[in-house]
């Protein structure tokens, strides 16, 4: 019941809809409750041998209209009121998820959070603006039924409402034995979803190592779950539907019986007997219509259920109410006594790192895979929090300044660039929409993309499909590094930027990237010497500790570690010595 008056809540900006709702309904149900009475009355004068039937057929007619006209905008006002609030609850479902921390996505899959912002979000919404006025419709018709049946002949209404009781008493048993049905039917849509979302995300992988029968397999056996769990669902449904709308038939039945003797021996009008028969036939729509407000109630709560336990996540990272910006400086970076683990009570990815990095610096994190790389980049922008020790940027700790112009100051270029579903300009100019064709061409420049742009069918303007999949891999890289220039951040973060690139590209790139660095503060994760060569300083870490630091021709005297790198690294395109190194650095 808790999440059912919780789901209530999301109705109270839309109040005075919701009452112009139940309004509206009472009065459809009372033209309707009004039609068996003047039916009755017309059998009555009819068999009184009266010819002055027209009051009363204009009456009914009447009524008819009434009740057509209040059910029309009692629907036009339930729908916006399901529609507003189905308004509210993406934006703050999406508003939430935006405020979660990056770990939280690290663990979810993208295909169940698809599910309860759309299928979930869908079924609370058609409840609230269809469902819960449904159910109150219907109480409302029977409670009104039975007022009229009472005044007009207490012993038939008795007679007449019996089965009323059982009734409720089976909805609510339905209630309680669909409700557990329905969230499982929740959870494996929502499976099904997100194996849908993966296999055609990873469409590329599927067909280039021929796994279509594979991947199709996979997604029967969801479809199969969410069939086998629904069928179960449907079961209930159709047994307890048709019984609950069944139990009024046993009523109407007790009319004709009980009724039919009384109005034999005279004892009540054949209209009377007439109008008692149009109430219980009257019954038998609404106590169905109850049924079926039920289930969505379920499926609503159920549904809330999975919508509530992304909401009530708090999110783990917290910023000051009075934040303050980020202090005026040139980006020294200072990590003090740095541990860090993606999950509490798992072993640490970085242990007790000390490293400070002064204003204008390049560095070079280079390292094993698995040693802390990108995870200590990462720390910087805060899109994760440290477990001990700090961050400080320009002297502040960037737990304690305003998250967004903390991440203005930092612009982060990684090794698997994402573009949107966007023009090129869109993509360069995303973290500055207000930027010029002008500021994106140049940052286009710098990044060595403008050449390539230029050459596309529309230029600057070209729509790229999703994730950017009709540019290449070095192309799409080099627009993100464009879009990271394009903000003149204080701190640039190059996490293996140019791996994606040509030979002749990355010296293009690194080019640009000399000028682009002076005065800036860089970190460069580094699996390349020719990546190295761009660094004043290396730092290399081993198992999430620093194990050295220096130049490189300092560290390959010194550390043994980094001497086994620098091999590794040799192994594709370059030399193992060091005069090699320098000519290609010339070159650059």
């Amino acid at each position: 019941m808790k999440v059912f008056w919780r789901l209530l809540g999301f109705l109270r900006p839309y109040r005075a809809g919701v009452i112009v709702s139940f309004v509206l309904a009472a009065a459809a149900m009372a033209m309707g409750v009004l039609l068996p009475f003047l039916v009755g009355r017309t059998v009555d004068e009819i068999r009184e041998g009266s010819d002055r039937l027209w009051p009363l057929g204009l009456a009914i007619l009447g009524a008819g209209l009434l009740r057509l006209a209040f059910s029309v905008v009692r629907r036009l006002v339930a729908g916006r009121v399901s529609l507003g609030v189905e308004y509210d609850l993406r934006n703050r479902m999406y508003s939430h998820l935006q405020s979660l921390e990056l770990a939280f996505f690290d663990g979810q899959q993208t295909g169940q959070l698809m599910s309860r912002a759309t299928v979930d979000l869908q079924a609370v919404r058609f409840f609230l603006g269809y469902g819960l006025i449904f159910i109150l419709q219907s109480l409302i018709a029977i409670a009104i039924a039975g007022v009229v049946m009472f005044v007009v002949n207490p012993g038939l209404a008795l007679v007449a409402l019996a089965p009323m009781p059982f009734v409720i008493g089976v909805a609510f048993r339905y209630g309680r034995l669909n409700r557990p049905a329905t969230q499982e039917v929740q959870q494996r849509i929502a499976e099904l979803t997100a194996e849908a979302e993966e296999n055609i995300s990873g469409v590329r992988v599927v067909k280039a190592f021929a796994q279509e029968a594979r991947q199709l397999g996979r997604f029967q056996d969801r479809v199969q779950r969410v069939f086998d769990q629904s069928m179960v669902s449907t079961r209930l449904r159709a047994f307890y539907n048709p019984f609950i709308g069944f139990l009024p038939q046993l009523g109407l039945a007790a009319i004709l019986f009980v009724g039919g003797r009384q109005a034999v021996q005279g004892n009540i009008t054949i209209g009377e007997f007439v109008a008692f028969f149009g109430y219980v036939l009257m019954l038998t729509s609404p106590t169905r219509t109850l049924g079926i407000a039920l289930g969505m109630a379920q499926r609503a709560v159920a549904s809330g259920a999975r919508v509530f336990e992304i909401l009530d996540r708090e999110p783990a990272m917290h910023v000051p109410a009075e934040a303050a910006p980020l202090p005026a400086g040139d980006g020294r970076v200072e990590l003090r006594g740095v541990t860090f683990a993606y999950d509490e009570g798992t072993k640490p990815v970085l242990r007790d790192v000390s490293l400070t990095v002064d204003a204008g610096r390049t560095v070079a994190i280079v390292g094993g895979t698995g040693s802390g790389k990108t995870t200590l980049v990462s720390l910087l922008p805060r899109l994760y929090d440290v477990s001990e020790g700090a961050v400080t940027i320009d002297g502040a700790d960037v737990r304690e300044v305003d998250l967004r112009a903390l991440r203005g100051e930092i612009a982060l270029v990684s090794d698997e660039p994402f573009l949107f579903s966007a023009t090129v300009r869109e993509n360069i100019a995303y973290a500055r929409p207000e930027a010029t064709d002008e500021e994106v061409e140049t940052a286009a420049r710098s990044a060595g993309a403008h050449k390539f742009v230029s050459e596309l069918p529309e230029g600057y303007d070209t729509l790229v499909g999703e994730r950017g999949m009709t540019l290449s891999g070095g192309q799409r890289q080099r627009v993100s590094i464009a879009r990271a220039l394009i903000t003149n951040p204080r701190i640039l973060i190059l996490d293996d930027a140019t791996s994606s690139v040509d030979a002749t590209t990355e010296a293009e790139i690194k080019r640009a990237l000399r000028t682009l660095m002076k005065g800036r503060t860089t970190f460069v994760i580094a699996h390349r010497l020719s990546t190295i060569s761009l660094a004043d300083e290396v730092v290399v870490l081993d198992h999430g500790r620093v194990a050295a630091r220096g130049t490189h021709e300092e560290l390959l005297e010194s550390s043994d570690l980094y001497r086994q790198i620098a091999e590794g690294a040799s192994t594709e395109r370059h030399y193992l010595t060091r005069k090699p190194l320098e000519r290609e650095v010339a070159g650059l």
